[in-house]
């Protein structure tokens, strides 16, 4: 096949399952027939299940060679084995994970990145990702909910191929406030931020409560779902679709990864299961193919009249000449 698309694979944490599910899906002849992978490893002995200071480091490297490689055009998207957030982090590492230093990295010049976790039939994206849980309401506002839905709609037009795609949009609060009985953010930060998208021609809905969207089965009615916070949106994802991917949207680069950590515990067991990266890999090449289709589609938009140089061109509608 010609013009393959050279897909950019980070192994992770060396001392996590990230080596071994990527060999057990490099296994697989029918990969080298789908794209031309491009594996970046860490010269060194580490020891399954037991992650060092080394470790750490040997992942940050992995994935800043595989990023000066994407900005040089090397490989065409990046698709990263877990790293484990506390084991890498050091002087030189301060992010809160993929998602905090890819941003720093590439810069969204579009839009605000986001993280997506998506599957067939589920997408789910957080306006506030790796932070703590008291940390949340301090970190919501209108201008960032609004912000995080133009990168969302954007994404799902794009990225994703749905035309006008409707968003829910989660509450922070139990049963969306209560009407302010259970906390004021939903009168006074969300239903503000989804009527700002709206009258921007965003397909916006909410505040929704998280429990009974998820239960009556009412997020199936919606192309995605816009969450508060990590657990309020990766939990019932992880629940409804364990092989799902995590999706950094808002950047000029393509980047994925399984949605799942490092799993340290069954590291070197033959236990870990590599649906999820295989996912991811399947997940990033599409969405390359879906960007250069619309960036195509979009570069001579249809004109509404048509002038050629030195010649106009007008249509006498009572001829039916159209």
């Amino acid at each position: 096949m010609a013009n393959k698309i050279k897909v950019g694979i980070t192994q992770g944490d060396p001392a996590g399952i990230g080596p071994e599910i990527v060999a057990m899906i490099l296994d697989d002849p029918r990969m080298a027939e789908l794209c031309t992978p491009v594996v970046y490893k860490y010269s060194g002995e580490f020891e399954p299940g037991v992650p060092t200071p080394e470790s750490g480091a040997a992942a940050v490297k992995m994935l800043r060679d595989a990023a000066a490689d994407l900005h040089a055009g090397k490989i065409d998207v990046l698709v990263t084995a877990p790293i484990s957030k506390e084991n890498a982090r050091s002087d030189s590492w301060t992010y809160g994970g993929h998602t905090e230093w890819l941003a720093a990295e590439f810069g969204g010049k579009e839009s605000a990145p986001v993280m997506i976790m998506c599957s067939d039939s589920l997408r789910v994206a957080l306006v506030t990702a790796h932070m703590a849980l008291a940390d949340v309401p301090g970190a919501i506002s209108k201008e960032k909910i609004v912000e995080k839905l133009r990168t969302l709609s954007r994404t799902l037009t794009r990225d994703f191929g749905i035309v006008a795609p409707r968003i829910a949009v989660l509450a922070l609060n139990p049963h969306a406030g209560e009407g302010g009985m259970m906390g004021t953010d939903e009168i006074e930060v969300i239903r503000p931020a989804v009527e700002e998208a709206w009258a921007e021609g965003i397909l916006a809905f909410g505040p929704m409560a998280a429990d009974g969207l998820f239960l009556s089965g009412g997020h199936t009615k919606y192309d995605a779902l816009l969450a508060m916070y990590h657990d309020q949106g990766l939990a019932p994802f992880k629940a409804i679709a364990p092989d799902g991917v995590n999706f950094t949207a808002g950047l000029p680069v393509v980047r994925t990864s399984p949605d799942h950590g490092t799993a340290f515990d069954i590291a070197g067991r033959g236990e870990a299961n590599p649906d999820s990266m295989r996912n991811a890999i399947y997940t990033a090449i599409d969405i390359f193919r879906n960007r250069a289709a619309y960036a195509e589609m979009s570069k001579n938009p249809l004109k509404h009249y048509e002038r050629e140089k030195g010649d106009e061109r007008t249509i006498d509608l009572s001829k039916n000449e159209i």
